[in-house]
């Protein structure tokens, strides 16, 4: 039965954690792996997540079947913490997802659904895998412009030229905020125009919002989400709980869909269910559980909310800390899109070469794309990674 098969390739990312783990170097720098890490290098449990579980432990008294939606105070909680007053609750389908992936490949099921000949536009550059789990669903996923590498800033001219000209109704793929790989995104105002341009040319927006939080603030993350729900007759958003509220292992996410109108939202309710259905029959309950409480507990709330507030700012620390050290030693190169992007990542702009010769002599992991997640840097390293990635330009 499966002679015929042939071993694939490692996922890059997991292959680095392999290298990582056995290099016995004390200096050693993960900048790979894209999770949130203190100044002491761990991921933490929350503590408003803590003090939910202890509530959840004392008070479940069953471990029936959720049904295929999902946690339904969960997803009446995310779709507040997603669309907030945007008056369109009849419109909204919301159901809990196995991870923001899970909300991902949900969606590309329900686009094939719709149109077995579905194209998707994603930026240039993306997330690595939209690649595998939209296009492996069997959607055709096209670039549009998105980050100049020389630069380091956002092609917003281009990227709108370029939607000018895909056919109408085309569904075009945007990151809310925190762009994974680049960590730049665009203005308030470059979103209103990007929305014109959807309007205008009868787009279906394809939001993905995997960091609500990192960047400025909760509502703030979420304005291109809003702005657009006002305005558009249909749209799809994918969340993910694993960064803003740490449950990386619990696989917490999200999927809403804004229909035409209530009797549309039902046929695509019946769709999704039937979607989850066939490929994992039932979300996880547990990480759910805990978004649920969190959020529908004023004072849980407000607890998680200054710690998402303490990691922002961590992040943005890290940003400021790197870009001084790296302005010290290397004066003759401009790092300053550090400090412009927001969220875990961005690129350094280094080649495969430069980036391997900084894991061979100077112990610091990266993809080979130079994209970095901020979260490994911390105080006590940033003078050796500065120093080393002086070495390798």
């Amino acid at each position: 039965m499966f002679d015929a098969l042939e071993s694939l390739p490692a996922d890059a990312i997991l292959g680095l954690i392999a290298e990582y783990n056995d290099d016995t170097r004390a200096e050693k720098i993960d900048l790979g792996v894209g999770v949130y890490r203190t100044a002491d290098g761990q991921t933490p449990v929350l503590a408003a997540v803590k003090a939910a579980e202890r509530r959840i432990l004392e008070t479940q008294d069953s471990k029936a079947y959720l049904g295929t939606a999902g946690n339904p105070a969960f997803n009446a909680s995310m779709q507040s913490l997603t669309f907030a007053d945007v008056e369109q609750s009849e419109r909204l389908v919301t159901v809990q997802a196995p991870g923001g992936s899970g909300a991902l490949r949900v969606a590309a099921a329900l686009l094939l659904a719709a149109d077995r000949e579905a194209s998707v536009w994603v930026s240039d550059p993306t997330w690595n895998n939209h690649v595998p789990l939209l296009g492996g669903a069997g959607l055709t996923l096209r670039p549009y412009p998105y980050y100049d590498t020389e630069r380091h800033v956002i092609r917003t001219e281009a990227m709108l030229d370029a939607l000018s000209d895909v056919p109408e109704s085309s569904i075009v793929l945007f990151h809310a905020c925190c762009h994974n790989p680049s960590g730049l995104d665009p203005s308030d105002d470059e979103w209103r125009a990007i929305t014109d341009l959807v309007v205008e040319r009868g787009l279906l927006p394809f939001i993905d919002m995997a960091y609500q939080g990192f960047a400025r603030g909760l509502d703030e993350d979420a304005f291109a989400v809003r702005h657009m729900a006002a305005r558009v007759p249909e749209m799809i958003v994918s969340n993910s709980c694993s960064k803003n509220f740490g449950l990386y292992r619990d696989r917490v996410g999200a999927l809403s869909v804004l229909a035409r109108d209530a009797d549309a939202a039902a046929v695509i309710q019946s769709q999704l269910s039937s979607i989850a259905r066939t490929i994992y029959s039932m979300p996880p309950d547990h990480g759910g559980a805990v978004v649920a409480t969190i959020l529908g507990d004023e004072a849980l709330r407000a607890e998680w909310s200054s710690e998402l507030a303490t990691m922002r700012a961590r992040i943005t620390e890290m940003r400021a800390l790197l870009h001084d050290a790296l302005k010290g030693a290397a004066p003759e190169r401009d790092f300053s899109h550090l400090v412009r992007a927001t969220g875990m990542f961005c690129f350094l702009g280094l080649s495969a070469e430069q980036v391997e010769a900084l894991k061979r002599d100077h112990a610091v992991y990266m993809v080979g794309s130079s994209r970095i997640n901020v979260a490994g840097v911390t105080a006590d390293n940033v003078d050796h990674l500065a120093s080393a990635i002086a070495s390798v330009l």
